[in-house]
């Protein structure tokens, strides 16, 4: 079983090595995703992505953890858990009212109403709701980009279908955006990375295996129930984004 921390740090690199989010070590980010070692470094590391810190500590907070990384805490984040639907909507209202109303102004109702729709603190909450991209989808110069950040940004899943040395072949959905509708699209092939000259954060996956990817990595092994819980977050924030057209104009805190 991977340390919550360690398991943090797989999800959490990929966006950082683009320079996205927490400090600006991504190469000692990834030495301790591949060597799996929780030690007060890496923890220290994690408390520096000022999007997702605040939203572990919710999670453990409510759901009676002391440790926001606490593996159960990491999970429900990324991938999702029963645990999220035991967080209050009243807190995380309180959260985002500590977070982002200096930044966000009059236009703070528009995150508000995410909330209300059933958001929670899954990282795809942030990344339909919180971050400013989906509100570039209806600017014909900036949705192409801003899709593509969209898609790359979430925690995705998919099939493995083949591994080519360091690449690894998989089968999911990519989003789509109709110039309405966000959704996810027909199913379709990508190329992946698990390992640079063959160091990797995840051991080496095989043909069949369910994986989770975030930006062009393999992040973790799936099973089909965690699979399934993904996907109901997804999809859940993703109808809060399209049924109540939420946009935000919150600054980029990805992460």
């Amino acid at each position: 079983m991977v340390p919550g921390p360690v398991l943090f740090a797989r999800y959490a690199f990929p966006p950082n090595s683009h320079g996205f989010c927490g400090p600006a070590d991504h190469g000692g980010l990834f030495e301790y995703a591949v060597a799996g070692v929780d030690d007060g470094g890496l923890r220290a590391m994690a408390r520096q992505f000022a999007g997702a810190w605040p939203y572990l500590q919710l999670i453990a907070g409510a759901t009676g953890l002391d440790d926001p990384l606490d593996r159960r805490v990491v999970e429900a984040y990324w991938v999702g858990s029963p645990r999220l639907d035991r967080v209050a909507t009243r807190a995380v209202g309180d959260s985002m009212e500590d977070r982002f109303r200096h930044m966000a102004g009059a236009r703070f109702t528009s995150l508000t109403e995410g909330v209300l729709a059933g958001g929670v603190p899954h990282h795809s909450f942030a990344v339909f709701c919180i971050y400013p991209y989906t509100g570039l989808l209806t600017d014909r110069k900036k949705a192409a980009h801003a899709l593509t950040v969209l898609d790359r940004c979430r925690i995705r899943w998919g099939r493995v279908l083949a591994v080519q040395g360091d690449q690894v072949v998989v089968e999911g959905s990519s989003l789509t955006w109709d110039g309405h509708l966000l959704r996810l699209g027909e199913k379709r092939t990508e190329t992946v990375v698990q390992s640079v000259d063959g160091i990797g954060m995840v051991g080496g996956v095989s043909p069949g295996d369910w994986v989770s990817l975030h930006w062009e990595w393999v992040c973790d092994r799936l099973t089909e129930a965690q699979v399934g819980r993904l996907r109901r977050f997804t999809e859940r924030h993703l109808a809060i984004v399209n049924d109540r057209q939420t946009r935000s104009p919150v600054p980029q805190l990805l992460g």
